[in-house]
């Protein structure tokens, strides 16, 4: 059984090997949603992710003769980093199993710390099956990303700091994949403050760990932007001390986490990934249950793919009206375009994209359909952009 006592040895391990982050209130969330709202930053560490807490712990640990045959890890990416980058610091070879999903920013990434990157499979169990193999072929020591006593302690240290930093916290909210990182926090928490409130976030995706803690049999799905916790199977270590520590789970689905990876990277100008977020995207999701509250949320990691986080700013853009797509009819004339564009500058729109659409319509054939796509200030201004098209004579409709 982990305990405290565990966790403040790896505290002494790990200290001056990766960064103690801050932990500080965020006064415009705390306002936003009613409650305070303390921020972890482990997406400060080096590799960006508390992972490379419970990697360190473990690797430190190792006798001299493992440490001469090297380690190899599965990871979607953030664990794989941690590992890498800790193995090649201490001088140990380092092999890692991804699965072929992992993106090629968390690949590149754990390659530049000198791993040997082997990509199988699909899932994560699939790579933690070839992951094994691979270890009993090459006398590696295999390191679990959650499933590990000293990796889960490792990650508990993330609950230490919080308590010395913030004493006064009554409740942790903190993302579940396999289970790792909150059942270290959680074994910490409890131990320094019995009171103190501790729930589990999901996505709707891989509810792994809520199917196995509430006897439920959620489908689980394919893909999601939290790639870092979706787990498929949860920790055997972690769902024990979760059935014993841990007050609830509540899962959250793809919108909350964009807005909350939006939300972060406005608010607080810093970049998290999809499973950093989860926290947050769990207030969102459920205000009212936190108001009051002192709450500690974990950034557990900011390695997100700049494709995935531009696709998502842009669709935050659109769940805030600020990025608009509206349709309007007009006569196709010489100047109609002009007096359209006009019209909507002197109402303060900024146009991005323009189409015309003459064939793919049902107005008279005389007529044009054009669409634009305009950034605005919000919904308010949205409506006065319309406002100014109808006054100027045209039919004008905001396109969902």
């Amino acid at each position: 059984m982990i305990e405290l006592a565990d966790i403040r040895m790896a505290a002494k391990r790990l200290l001056g090997q990766v960064l103690l982050t801050p932990c500080v209130e965020s006064r415009t969330l705390s306002r936003l949603l009613g409650a305070q709202i303390f921020l972890k930053f482990e997406n400060l560490q080096f590799t960006a992710s508390f992972k490379e807490r419970g990697a360190c712990n473990k690797l430190v640990q190792l006798s001299a003769a493992e440490r001469e045959r090297g380690v190899i890890a599965m990871s979607a990416g953030n664990h794989a980093q941690g590992v890498a980058y800790h193995a090649q610091r201490l001088g140990m070879r380092a092999v890692i199993v991804m699965p072929r999903f992992t993106p090629s920013v968390k690949v590149e990434a754990t390659r530049s710390f000198g791993a040997e990157i082997v990509l199988h499979g699909d899932t994560l169990d699939e790579a933690r099956s070839h992951a094994l193999s691979l270890s009993g072929e090459q006398q590696l020591t295999f390191v679990h990303p959650y499933d590990d006593a000293a990796v889960v302690t490792g990650q508990g240290t993330v609950g230490l700091e919080m308590l010395e930093a913030v004493p006064e916290l009554d409740t942790l909210v903190v993302a579940v994949g396999g289970g790792g990182l909150i059942a270290g926090i959680a074994t910490a928490a409890k131990a320094l403050k019995p009171g103190i409130e501790v729930i589990g976030v999901q996505t709707l995706r891989f509810p792994n760990m809520f199917n196995a803690v509430k006897h439920e049999h959620l489908p689980q799905g394919a893909s999601t932007i939290a790639e870092g916790i979706a787990v498929g199977t949860p920790g055997v270590i972690s769902q024990e001390v979760i059935e014993r520590l841990v007050d609830d789970i509540v899962l959250v689905d793809e919108g909350d986490i964009e807005q909350a990876v939006v939300m972060l990277l406005e608010v607080e100008k810093t970049l998290v990934e999809g499973a950093g977020a989860a926290g947050l995207a769990a207030l969102l999701k459920d205000p009212a249950r936190y108001r009051g509250r002192k709450i500690g949320l974990v950034l557990g990691g900011g390695n997100i793919d700049p494709l995935l986080l531009a696709a998502i700013i842009e669709r935050g853009m659109v769940r805030a009206g600020r990025l608009a797509r509206i349709k309007v009819s007009a006569r196709d004339v010489p100047g109609s375009l002009a007096k359209i564009t006009a019209t909507v500058a002197d109402a303060g729109g900024n146009i991005a994209e323009v189409h015309h659409q003459r064939a793919f319509t049902t107005l008279a054939a005389q007529n044009v359909e054009i669409e634009l796509v305009l950034q605005t200030r919000g919904r308010e201004h949205i409506v006065a952009v319309l406002d100014a098209l109808h006054e100027a004579g045209f039919s004008a409709e905001e396109q969902k």
